[in-house]
């Protein structure tokens, strides 16, 4: 069981993939911040946000979690709008601007 609540009748073949990978990382841990990020996120991101996400989504499992953690800094890089959405989601920041 993958853990979503997001059904993937209706969305387009690119988000029914990021969908899946994103509840299917190989930690439980990233499966929990990247899924729930995408079921909630996915039906309304826009393609220059999905291409962002998928980047992050090549990430490494520990390198990821501990940039979303705040335990490691995250290199500028990968330091973008939609990184900083997955963050603020998972800390509960409703401010897109910080």
């Amino acid at each position: 069981m993958s853990g979503t609540t997001l059904s993937s009748q209706g969305l387009d073949p690119r988000r029914k993939r990021i969908l899946f990978r994103s509840w299917h990382r190989g930690t439980r841990e990233m499966d929990l911040l990247l899924g729930r990020f995408a079921d909630a996120e996915l039906p309304s991101m826009s393609d220059t946000d999905l291409d962002v996400f998928e980047v992050l989504m090549e990430v490494p499992d520990q390198d990821l979690f501990s940039w979303i953690t705040g335990k490691v800094r995250t290199p500028d890089n990968y330091d973008s709008a939609v990184f900083r959405r997955v963050v603020r989601f998972h800390m509960g920041r409703s401010d897109p601007a910080s």
